[in-house]
């Protein structure tokens, strides 16, 4: 247990630490925005309290929020990715058995199970941002221009993160 709980305060302070100092820096022409820290709410265990995670996913929409200025927005969306996370990983995985502590990564659901599984979530949470962001649908298709582009860049980026620290 402690193992799990240092590996994961570990992450969590990395991936703030990368997404606050670098990604949020980066311009990449107005339309991609690359969010790697819902890599964290990813990663955590697939059995964990539904009511923690939505806690830490609160806490770390809120610490992003503060160093960027945005009043809640990642809180919101984060909170909205952790409250569908138990539901996407049932969908695409019943069949696979997690083990107390075991985390949904590439060991256990393989680079195609966790494409889906980044893919939807992630869609998920940058589409609450991008709409809460605008709060309008007044300009509907460059929302979803924004939505679909920083989806894919945001996938790519969390899988080759993945991959690299991966222990396979």
């Amino acid at each position: 247990m402690n193992n799990i709980a240092v590996r994961n305060t570990a992450r969590f302070v990395l991936l703030i630490l990368v997404q606050v100092l670098v990604l949020n820096n980066m311009n990449l022409g107005g339309y991609l925005n690359p969010y790697i820290y819902v890599l964290f709410i990813l990663l955590l265990p697939a059995k964990i309290n539904k009511s923690f995670i939505l806690v830490l996913a609160f806490f770390t929409g809120l610490t992003i929020d503060y160093f960027g200025n945005t009043l809640g927005l990642h809180a919101a969306a984060t909170v909205l990715l952790a409250f569908f996370r138990p539901a996407v990983l049932n969908l695409f995985f019943k069949n696979i058995e997690f083990s107390s502590g075991e985390e949904p990564g590439l060991n256990k659901i393989g680079l195609g199970g966790f494409t889906r599984y980044t893919l939807v979530l992630v869609f998920i949470h940058h589409s609450a941002i991008f709409f809460l962001e605008v709060f309008s649908f007044s300009d509907f298709l460059t929302i979803l221009y924004r939505i679909a582009l920083s989806t894919l860049l945001s996938t790519a980026i969390i899988i080759i993160t993945v991959m690299l620290f991966s222990k396979k």
